[in-house]
Protein backbone atom coordinates (compact mmCIF):
# COMPACT_ATOMS: atom_id res chain seq x y z
CA UNK A 1 0.00 0.00 0.00
CA UNK A 2 2.81 2.42 0.95
CA UNK A 3 4.51 1.88 -2.42
CA UNK A 4 1.32 2.91 -4.21
CA UNK A 5 0.84 6.26 -2.44
CA UNK A 6 3.56 8.23 -4.21
CA UNK A 7 2.71 7.06 -7.75
CA UNK A 8 -0.98 7.70 -7.09
CA UNK A 9 -0.23 11.17 -5.72
CA UNK A 10 1.92 12.03 -8.73
CA UNK A 11 -0.73 10.84 -11.18
CA UNK A 12 -3.40 12.85 -9.35
CA UNK A 13 -1.24 15.97 -9.38
CA UNK A 14 -0.65 15.59 -13.11
CA UNK A 15 -4.36 15.04 -13.75
CA UNK A 16 -5.40 18.17 -11.86
CA UNK A 17 -2.84 20.44 -13.46
CA UNK A 18 0.70 19.31 -12.86
CA UNK A 19 1.79 21.66 -15.62
CA UNK A 20 0.97 24.55 -13.25
CA UNK A 21 3.09 23.31 -10.34
CA UNK A 22 5.90 25.81 -10.70
CA UNK A 23 4.40 27.98 -13.40
CA UNK A 24 5.57 31.28 -11.94
CA UNK A 25 7.96 30.04 -9.30
CA UNK A 26 5.50 31.30 -6.68
CA UNK A 27 3.93 29.00 -4.14
CA UNK A 28 0.32 27.96 -4.55
CA UNK A 29 -0.36 29.37 -1.05
CA UNK A 30 1.30 32.22 0.81
CA UNK A 31 3.83 30.50 3.06
CA UNK A 32 6.68 32.85 2.33
CA UNK A 33 6.16 34.83 5.55
CA UNK A 34 7.25 31.92 7.71
CA UNK A 35 10.48 32.89 9.50
CA UNK A 36 12.28 29.69 8.50
CA UNK A 37 11.90 27.17 5.69
CA UNK A 38 11.04 24.40 8.18
CA UNK A 39 8.25 26.60 9.55
CA UNK A 40 6.80 27.00 6.05
CA UNK A 41 6.79 23.23 5.59
CA UNK A 42 5.26 22.72 9.06
CA UNK A 43 2.49 25.18 8.14
CA UNK A 44 1.89 23.44 4.82
CA UNK A 45 1.64 20.11 6.66
CA UNK A 46 -0.71 21.55 9.29
CA UNK A 47 -2.91 23.06 6.56
CA UNK A 48 -2.83 19.82 4.52
CA UNK A 49 -1.58 21.96 1.63
CA UNK A 50 -0.68 20.93 -1.91
CA UNK A 51 1.26 22.67 -4.67
CA UNK A 52 3.46 24.73 -2.32
CA UNK A 53 6.92 25.85 -3.45
CA UNK A 54 9.35 25.11 -0.60
CA UNK A 55 13.04 24.98 0.13
CA UNK A 56 15.09 23.90 3.09
CA UNK A 57 17.73 21.59 4.49
CA UNK A 58 17.46 18.26 6.21
CA UNK A 59 19.37 15.23 7.39
CA UNK A 60 18.89 11.95 5.56
CA UNK A 61 17.01 9.56 7.86
CA UNK A 62 16.46 6.75 5.37
CA UNK A 63 17.39 5.94 1.80
CA UNK A 64 14.51 4.10 0.15
CA UNK A 65 14.38 1.95 -2.96
CA UNK A 66 13.88 3.83 -6.20
CA UNK A 67 10.33 4.14 -7.47
CA UNK A 68 10.63 2.55 -10.92
CA UNK A 69 7.01 2.70 -12.07
CA UNK A 70 6.57 5.38 -14.70
CA UNK A 71 9.22 8.06 -14.33
CA UNK A 72 11.98 6.79 -12.06
CA UNK A 73 12.47 8.58 -8.74
CA UNK A 74 15.26 8.38 -6.20
CA UNK A 75 13.51 8.45 -2.82
CA UNK A 76 14.77 9.32 0.62
CA UNK A 77 13.44 10.73 3.87
CA UNK A 78 14.82 13.95 5.35
CA UNK A 79 14.39 15.12 8.94
CA UNK A 80 14.09 18.91 9.14
CA UNK A 81 15.34 21.07 12.01
CA UNK A 82 11.76 21.13 13.34
CA UNK A 83 11.82 17.33 13.67
CA UNK A 84 9.31 16.86 10.86
CA UNK A 85 10.19 14.30 8.21
CA UNK A 86 9.47 14.61 4.49
CA UNK A 87 9.87 12.27 1.57
CA UNK A 88 11.99 13.59 -1.30
CA UNK A 89 11.01 12.11 -4.67
CA UNK A 90 13.76 13.15 -7.13
CA UNK A 91 13.10 12.35 -10.80
CA UNK A 92 16.22 10.55 -12.04
CA UNK A 93 14.92 10.35 -15.60
CA UNK A 94 15.37 14.14 -15.74
CA UNK A 95 18.11 14.96 -13.24
CA UNK A 96 21.19 13.08 -12.01
CA UNK A 97 20.93 10.75 -9.02
CA UNK A 98 22.58 11.84 -5.76
CA UNK A 99 25.53 9.42 -5.58
CA UNK A 100 26.38 7.41 -2.46
CA UNK A 101 23.56 9.02 -0.46
CA UNK A 102 23.67 7.79 3.14
CA UNK A 103 21.89 8.35 6.42
CA UNK A 104 23.25 11.28 8.37
CA UNK A 105 24.13 13.30 5.25
CA UNK A 106 22.75 16.84 4.82
CA UNK A 107 20.72 17.73 1.70
CA UNK A 108 19.38 21.15 0.68
CA UNK A 109 16.31 21.16 -1.52
CA UNK A 110 13.93 23.31 -3.53
CA UNK A 111 10.76 21.79 -4.96
CA UNK A 112 7.01 21.46 -4.57
CA UNK A 113 5.41 20.20 -1.36
CA UNK A 114 2.39 17.89 -1.39
CA UNK A 115 0.67 16.91 1.86
CA UNK A 116 0.46 13.33 3.05
CA UNK A 117 -0.18 11.99 6.55
CA UNK A 118 3.47 11.01 7.02
CA UNK A 119 4.86 14.55 6.74
CA UNK A 120 4.57 15.28 3.05
CA UNK A 121 6.38 14.76 -0.22
CA UNK A 122 8.67 17.19 -2.02
CA UNK A 123 8.96 16.62 -5.76
CA UNK A 124 9.85 18.74 -8.83
CA UNK A 125 13.44 18.82 -7.49
CA UNK A 126 14.76 19.21 -11.03
CA UNK A 127 14.63 21.49 -14.04
CA UNK A 128 11.63 21.43 -16.36
CA UNK A 129 12.64 19.94 -19.73
CA UNK A 130 9.87 21.97 -21.43
CA UNK A 131 11.07 25.20 -19.71
CA UNK A 132 7.54 26.03 -18.56
CA UNK A 133 8.30 26.04 -14.81
CA UNK A 134 10.84 27.44 -12.43
CA UNK A 135 13.17 24.58 -11.64
CA UNK A 136 13.81 22.86 -8.36
CA UNK A 137 17.07 21.27 -7.22
CA UNK A 138 18.91 19.26 -4.61
CA UNK A 139 22.32 20.20 -3.19
CA UNK A 140 24.46 17.43 -1.78
CA UNK A 141 28.17 17.37 -0.92
CA UNK A 142 28.76 20.74 -2.56
CA UNK A 143 27.07 19.90 -5.86
CA UNK A 144 23.67 20.93 -7.23
CA UNK A 145 21.51 18.29 -8.95
CA UNK A 146 18.82 19.76 -11.18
Amino acid sequence: MRRLLLPIAIVLVMLVGGERLLDTGAPGKAYENAPRAADAIARAYRDRAHDVAVSGTGEVQAVLADDTRGSRHQRFILRLASGQTILIAHNIDIAPRLPRLATGERVRFKGVYEFNAKGGVVHWTHHDPQARHAGGWLEYQGRRYE
